[in-house]
């Protein structure tokens, strides 16, 4: 719905900001409010247990995410802003540009980085209000063009606190923030709907892929018992064997890191772990032989396993080769598998290596010691069911065209998220700039 407008305006002086309610006044934010009042002293005791929130720790509309609770002494020395019921916490970091929050009754030993601005409103202000004010695009956007440096771009805060702050009554401050509430209220909920959404959507394609893979797509073909707990029963006429008896196993180029930046085509983790095809123009570059490449080169039908990494659930993501990448080689942090000819047609390995019941073997599988660890051995004894080639290519097929309908809606549903937190972020900025008038706006009138 559109909002009413305030009957009278004033130029604000402020090229950006345009006109505003010609009652409302226009300061520095420090005019009227405080910053980095407290800070943690450096003779406090060691053993005095602090809950630490790095710039990390605060997320866009969601607040403070994560927070540590540790010992003074364990403390990384950029814990020093001491957080008050009320403040407003502000990264100053361009990074974290959006890393905002309202502190709502902390507990007494809530620290925040030196990389937050800690903003104190004094009694001529709502920290409701202030809230949102910090957080509208107006403001992101002079913190953008008042930051300086390249490689971490920051802004220091007392020039933060220099840009022009807008200041309705006290009394229109306490409403426009409680509209607020309400509204960013109703489209978190809508998009949190939309999220939980794409969830379902993205379990509906691993659960197509599943079963394509273990069940075929004939539902009145004659099943036989495969032996093995997380397939149960697959087609009477497939083959159930270990991945060992299907092709070879290969290890990853291990090589001194001066040899990358340069050279030759190099398939990193990375390409493997966010792609379901390896990618046909890899990420790396590195100074291979030809030794090497004869060893670890990526053919037409290869497969590419993760084979270590500190999460369980980031072991054994495969990638499927589409295309024979010449000169190329893989990461030592890979393991690669060639299928003997007439196997396994490329296009259904992509989606038999990645379905959820392999993920869910390896898991059980896993060697873990500080890292975990895929071994070719256990590589090696993965159960697959294979199809006749022409029949594997049906099923690829159909999964494509299945998968692809969801894509479709996942896509739509991530373009109304994206439209819904571009409402948000509107709705903010022209309530704290006075575009529309919220006074006497009940709950159902602003819905």
């Amino acid at each position: 719905m559109s909002f009413p407008r305030y009957p009278n305006y004033k130029a604000s002086g402020v090229m950006w900001l345009g006109e505003v309610p010609e009652h409302w006044g226009i300061a520095p934010l420090k005019a009227v409010t405080s910053h980095n009042d407290e800070v943690l002293a450096e003779d406090t005791p060691p053993d005095y247990e602090i809950a630490y929130v790095d710039i990390s720790g605060v997320e866009t509309n969601a607040g403070i995410t994560t927070k540590e609770t540790m010992p003074f002494a364990a403390a990384p020395s950029r814990a020093r802003r001491r957080v008050r019921h009320g403040d407003v916490i502000v990264s100053t970091v361009r990074t974290y540009l959006r890393a905002i929050a309202r502190i709502v009754h902390p507990e007494d030993n809530l620290i925040a980085s030196t990389g937050f601005a800690v903003i104190r409103p004094r009694s001529t202000l709502s920290a409701e209000f202030v809230g949102y004010m910090l957080s509208a695009n107006y403001f992101i956007e002079q913190v953008i063009a008042r930051s300086t440096g390249v490689s971490y771009p920051a802004i220091n805060a007392s020039e933060l606190v220099a840009i022009p702050a807008l200041l309705p009554p006290l009394p229109e401050q306490s409403a426009i923030a409680a509209f607020l509430d309400r509204e960013t209220a109703k489209i978190d909920a809508l998009i949190a709907e939309q999220q939980r959404l794409i969830e379902l959507l993205q379990e509906k394609r691993q659960t197509v892929i599943s079963h394509a893979v273990t069940k075929g797509l004939n539902p009145d073909a004659p099943m036989k018992d495969s032996g093995i707990e997380w397939l149960g029963e697959v087609p009477e006429h497939w083959r159930v064997m270990r991945l060992a008896h299907c092709g070879r196993l290969q290890n990853g180029l291990s090589i001194g890191g001066e040899a990358f930046g340069t050279g030759d085509p190099f398939v990193s983790y990375g390409d493997v772990y966010n792609n379901a095809n390896v990618p046909e123009v890899p990420s790396g570059l590195v100074q291979s032989t030809v030794a090497d490449q004869e060893k670890c080169g990526i053919e037409f039908g290869d497969v590419l396993f993760t084979r270590t990494s500190e999460a369980v659930d980031d072991i054994g993501i495969a990638s499927t080769c589409l295309r024979t990448i010449p000169h190329a080689t893989f990461a030592g942090f890979l393991i690669r598998f060639r299928p003997h000819e007439g196997t396994l047609d490329p296009s259904y390995s992509t989606y038999l290596f990645r379905n959820q019941g392999v993920k869910e073997h390896f898991a059980g599988t896993m060697n873990i010691v500080t890292r975990a660890s895929l071994s070719q051995g256990e590589l090696k004894s993965l159960p697959i069911c294979l199809p006749p080639l022409a029949e594997q290519r049906d099923i690829a097929e159909e999964i494509d065209t299945k998968t692809e309908q969801v894509r479709c809606l996942i896509d739509r549903t991530a373009r109304a998220i994206t439209l819904l937190q571009e409402r948000r972020s509107a709705l903010i900025s022209a309530a704290v700039t006075g575009q529309i008038d919220v006074r006497g706006l009940t709950g159902s009138e602003a819905a």
